[in-house]
């Protein structure tokens, strides 16, 4: 074409001059100084300062009385409610009684109770993803790393297509719906993140099959990452200016530029992890726990905050990341510091996991809806046939190279385990969509998505699991065993022996020579990996972490035990047992 000539030949001889000494004085311009945001100052800024004070308030206020209800559901025992479930119906009630005080016009908490896309991604996804990356099981995780990466990013993708596709097929043709195309499957695949909080609560509950509970947990936190870097790309691309290039080609982009964020960010994640692992052998903080800890979390958000300044994925940094930290990191700090960073890492993530749900209850009064039908009827028919399509022909696929088969059974409890949770939400409101009924539109249909999958499909998983495995649950009734749905008791009463694992070079050596099953990356891992970035501790190191930990232990035990009037209580305790 004459102007795309035009603008080739224009631009080879700009490049040409610019790569001349003599002109690349007088044709290159300097750069363009970055723009400075403005800063608020005077009673802008004291209105700021008021309104992010009251929105803190808030959000802990709504954390705190989770809290409570949380206590009073392990109190009374009410371990057949997952606690996922019981925060967001609090939400619910908490979003209708303020609907109520503000038709009353006794207060007004609107902005307050508005769910920031902004705070989600920037405070409590970060938490709740580096948390569910550094307590992975990482032996079942690296024997199934093949599924699930097919599962989360495939299996995502999939997803996406059949819940966005009826206008991207004819947008190949027609470059016109390019762009609507573009918003649709964006929509399909922000609604294909999968959040089974309360299934995976009860697979720990009922002890089922170790590798359908990683498939299960590990699609999951990979598929958040994906769906997220999927969204972005297909929202980055609707907003470019596409109209000159054909639908495959703009097909090709977007696949070039998600194979770069996933990539780059995961190879980014893991970068930063291997370094802290090299840092925290070589400089020895373990007689300064403080330090040691202030590393972690440094380097824990660090990979966060340089993916999103480079313009890569941040959330798939830091999974990634936490999984490397866990597996190396972990293993070179104080016996001290790895309990700290443990119990840390679950309560923040507990509260970001709160908070998020409950502001998913309170969503349904604080956000302005637009409901339709039909359209929520046939996303939901999508949703389930995308999932379908997803685990059902994959699962047949990788049976031809697993040793421990899919069954069928286990096919169809990760079909109906696609619970959705607050990233589909949260990415929804973070959509540009125009016009703003549009966005409304997209918004309303995915709260429905959510509760629905929590509440129906979430509710029906132990009668499932009961039905299609009859004898199991013939034993446990047998048994009487008491089933317990309780995520935070059991976390809270538990160690996890594989994050406080300290072994000696010969005690080491000795492991890996009985461990002859070992292949691949596991091989790989544990003969090399392993112990470059981990530290081989010495009999000297070992007694003094364990002296440590008595020390501790003891003046603690000691300083709880002392009386208010600087007696011990050993009597009270006689009388007590």
């Amino acid at each position: 074409k004459p102007e795309e000539f035009s603008f080739k030949h224009s631009h080879w001889q700009t490049t040409l001059h610019a790569t001349t000494p003599v002109a690349k004085a007088t044709t290159m311009a300097p750069p363009t100084p970055k723009p400075i945001l403005p800063v608020q100052t005077g009673v802008k800024a004291q209105e700021e300062e008021q309104s992010s004070g009251m929105s803190i308030f808030f959000s802990l206020l709504v954390i705190g009385i989770c809290i409570i209800l949380v206590h009073l559901l392990i109190k009374f025992k009410l371990h057949f409610l997952p606690e996922s479930v019981a925060v967001v119906s609090l939400g619910i009630l908490m979003g209708a009684f303020i609907k109520i005080i503000e038709t009353q016009e006794l207060a007004n908490w609107k902005e307050e109770e508005m769910f920031r896309p902004n705070m989600f991604f920037l405070l409590l996804l970060p938490p709740i993803i580096f948390e569910s990356g550094y307590s992975l099981h990482k032996g079942n995780f690296f024997q199934n790393i093949g599924s699930i990466t097919l599962f989360a990013v495939i299996g995502t993708a999939i997803s996406a297509f059949i819940v966005g596709g009826p206008y991207l097929f004819i947008s190949v043709s027609l470059s016109l719906l390019l762009c609507f195309s573009l918003c649709s499957f964006a929509f399909g695949s922000l609604i294909s993140a999968v959040d089974p909080v309360a299934t995976i609560a009860i697979f720990n509950a009922l002890n089922v099959d170790p590798v359908l509970n990683m498939l299960v947990f590990g699609e999951s936190i990979l598929n958040d990452a994906v769906s997220i870097v999927l969204t972005n790309t297909a929202e980055g691309f609707a907003g470019s200016d596409v109209s000159t290039v054909t639908g495959w080609e703009t097909f090709l982009q977007a696949l070039g530029y998600f194979l770069k964020m996933f990539f780059g960010s995961a190879a980014l994640g893991t970068l930063t992890g291997l370094i802290s692992a090299i840092c925290l052998k070589h400089f020895d903080l373990r007689k300064t726990p403080s330090l040691e800890f202030g590393m972690m979390i440094i380097f824990a958000y660090l990979p966060y905050g340089l993916s999103e300044g480079i313009k890569l994925s941040g959330i798939m940094a830091i999974l990634f990341s936490g999984i490397v930290m866990s597996h190396y990191t972990h293993h070179n700090l104080s016996p001290v510091t790895q309990i700290l960073m443990q119990q840390t890492l679950r309560t923040v993530a507990f509260m970001c996991e709160t908070c998020v749900f409950a502001f998913l209850g309170l969503s349904i009064f604080s956000f302005p809806h637009k409901f339709e039908l039909s359209f929520v009827i046939w996303c939901i028919v999508l949703v389930l046939l995308g999932r379908a399509v997803n685990i059902f022909p994959l699962s047949f696929l990788l049976n031809f190279f697993r040793d421990h088969k899919i069954t069928p059974k286990m096919m169809f409890i990760m079909w109906f385990s696609g619970l959705r949770g607050a990233i589909p939400y949260a990415l929804s409101l973070h959509l540009g969509l125009e016009p703003i009924e549009k966005r409304q539109l997209i918004g309303t249909t995915t709260i429905v998505i959510v509760l629905f999958t929590i509440l129906l499909l979430g509710g029906g998983t132990m009668p499932l699991i009961r039905i299609m495995d009859i004898e199991d649950s013939q034993s446990r009734r047998k048994n009487k065993k008491d089933i317990n749905l309780s995520k935070t008791e059991k976390m809270g009463n538990t160690i996890e022996s594989e994050h406080l694992s300290e072994l000696t070079e010969e005690e080491y050596e000795a492991q890996i020579f009985q461990r002859q099953d070992l292949k691949g990356f596991l091989w790989l891992d544990a003969k090399y990996l392993n112990p470059f970035f981990t530290r081989r501790l010495t009999q000297e190191d070992l007694l003094h972490g364990r002296i440590q930990m008595k020390t501790l232990t003891n003046k603690w035990y000691e300083e709880v035990r002392q009386g208010p009037s600087g007696s011990e209580d050993e009597e009270d305790e006689a009388e007590l047992l």
